[in-house]
C-alpha cells in the first residue's frame, strides 16, 4: 500500500509540474484585437482551442515591421515558446512603404520568431495578412490597388517564411468575405469582428496542432 501510495503521488507531482507549451503572439492590430474583447482576439481564441495558457501577446494597434521589432527588444521575452505566431505588414502597406524594405524587416522578425521557438521553424506560424480595403472603413479608397498591394506583401511573406522551413496559413481569402457580410466586421468599421478571428482560428489550428506535436 505504501508503495502504490508513493507512486500515485509522484505520478500526481509529475501531472502536476508538467505545464503546457508557452505560445507567443507577435504583431499589430490584428493580434491584439483591435475593437474586440480579449477574449475574441485570435491568438487567445487559438489559445483556448489548443488548451494552452493565455498566451504572450507583442503587438499594437498601428505597428509596421520595425515598429514590432522594437517593441520586442523592450519586452525581452525570455525562453522557449512550444508555439510563435507572426501577422504584420498591414501598416507598411498602409503607410506606403518600400515593399523590399518590408522583406528585409519580415526576414529579420522571422529570425527572431524562429529563435524564440528555440531555433524550429516548424513551430513557427506565420497569418497572411487580411484585406482591409474590403471594409467599410476603405469605402472611398481605391480598393482594387489595396487588394494588390495586400497580395504583394503577402507573396513576400510567404517566400520567406517556406524558404525558413515555417508554417503559413494564408487568412487572406477568408478576410475578403466581410465585403458581403458585415457580421465579420468590429464596429469601428476596420477591423475583425470575433466571428471573423474564429474563421481563421479554424484555418490555423491544425498548423499550429502539427507544431506543437514536433
Amino acid at each position: 500500500m505504501r508503495f502504490a501510495a508513493v507512486g500515485a503521488f509522484l505520478a500526481l507531482a509529475c501531472t502536476i509540474t508538467h505545464d503546457p507549451p508557452r505560445y507567443l503572439a507577435l504583431g499589430d492590430s490584428y493580434t491584439i484585437g483591435e475593437s474586440v474583447a480579449e477574449s475574441d482576439r485570435f491568438p487567445v481564441q487559438l489559445a483556448r482551442s489548443l488548451g494552452l495558457h493565455e498566451p504572450q501577446i507583442i503587438a499594437k494597434t498601428g505597428w509596421t515591421t520595425d515598429e514590432l521589432n522594437a517593441a520586442i527588444d523592450k519586452a525581452n521575452p525570455q525562453g522557449t515558446y512550444g508555439l510563435v505566431t507572426l501577422l504584420i505588414g498591414v501598416n507598411n502597406q498602409y503607410r506606403g512603404r518600400d515593399a523590399e524594405q518590408y522583406r528585409r524587416e519580415f526576414v529579420g522578425l522571422l529570425d527572431r520568431a524562429i529563435a524564440f521557438a528555440g531555433g524550429n521553424p516548424s513551430h513557427v506560424v506565420v497569418v497572411s495578412i487580411p484585406d482591409w480595403g474590403v471594409t467599410p472603413f476603405a469605402a472611398n479608397r481605391d480598393r482594387a490597388k489595396i487588394a494588390n498591394e495586400i497580395d504583394h506583401f503577402n507573396a513576400i511573406n510567404r517566400e520567406e517564411t517556406l524558404r525558413a522551413k515555417a508554417r503559413y496559413v494564408d487568412i487572406t481569402p477568408v478576410s475578403r468575405r466581410a465585403a458581403n457580410d458585415a457580421s465579420l466586421v468590429a464596429g469601428d468599421g476596420l477591423h475583425p469582428s470575433g466571428a471573423m478571428y474564429a474563421e481563421w482560428v479554424k484555418l490555423i489550428l491544425p498548423e499550429a496542432q502539427a507544431a506543437l506535436a514536433r
